[in-house]
């Protein structure tokens, strides 16, 4: 069976050392800036950047970045969720 989204990025989270959360939620920024550590992404720990940016870093490193002008202005869809638990070996 198919894995759902809450179930991919609760399989993200744990992946990059983060905690399942036991009710519906997107990434937070600290969950963000653990992907972007998890993939090789440099950010600024100090002062995060903000959450458009770190999506689109994301997707920039594991491939999945068609579109490289601007920022990810939604959250992950599934294919890039299941591509994100990929990359991650999750």
């Amino acid at each position: 069976m198919a894995k759902t989204v809450d179930e991919l990025r609760n399989e993200i989270r744990v992946a990059v050392g983060r905690f399942e959360r036991e009710i519906s939620a997107t990434f937070t920024k600290e969950d963000l800036a653990a992907i972007c550590d998890a993939v090789g992404d440099d950010i600024d720990t100090d002062s995060l950047p903000p959450k458009p940016r770190m999506r689109a870093g994301i997707l920039e490193r594991i491939g999945e970045r068609d579109d490289e002008t601007g920022d990810v202005d939604r959250a992950f869809r599934k294919g890039e969720l299941e591509a994100i638990a990929a990359a991650l070996d999750a």
